[in-house]
């Protein structure tokens, strides 16, 4: 659904499970960090609000989106994550650098969530101009951190 119909911060509070105990690895993006910043703390508000405790949260940087595949990997092979949440911002450019880079994410950061089975979830914008990106960033549209956050949540509850 797009998001001009419906807010990325608005959710089911349906399948939520006790967090309490579970561990979450994020992964942010410094490239676009404007962006990326906010959607880091839509994620981690989301997570506390729902009663993981802050010191089960572990964030590492990595320099761009194209990263956020090993970065993730990195902390899914540690066996106490529970779930890994990747957060970026790929705006489209004038060369096919963007669909390179979007594609090798995408793919790659649902290759470490089958690889490690367990929730590796993608946080990663892909608008058209940075207005979009700061629209989906805590913005006119909420913030897609909230909504990596709870996807986390609700599939360690599957």
């Amino acid at each position: 659904m797009a998001t001009s119909l419906k807010s990325l911060s608005q959710y089911s509070d349906k399948n939520i499970l006790d967090i309490s105990n579970k561990k979450f690895g994020i992964v942010v993006s410094e490239w676009n960090d404007q962006v990326t910043e906010s959607l880091f703390s839509g994620a981690l508000d989301t997570l506390l609000k729902h009663g993981a405790k802050k010191d089960n949260i572990f964030r590492k940087n990595v320099p761009g989106s194209f990263e956020l595949t090993l970065g993730a990997q990195w902390l899914a092979e540690i066996e106490e994550i529970d779930a890994v949440i990747c957060l970026g911002c790929v705006i489209q450019g004038e060369t096919r650098h963007f669909d390179f880079i979007c594609d090798a994410v995408a793919n790659g950061i649902t290759q470490v969530g089958l690889k490690y089975n367990k929730p590796v979830i993608f946080g990663v914008l892909t608008p058209n101009t940075m207005q979009q990106a700061l629209d989906r960033a805590g913005g006119k549209h909420g913030n897609k951190g909230d909504e990596a956050a709870i996807t986390a949540v609700k599939m360690l509850g599957f």
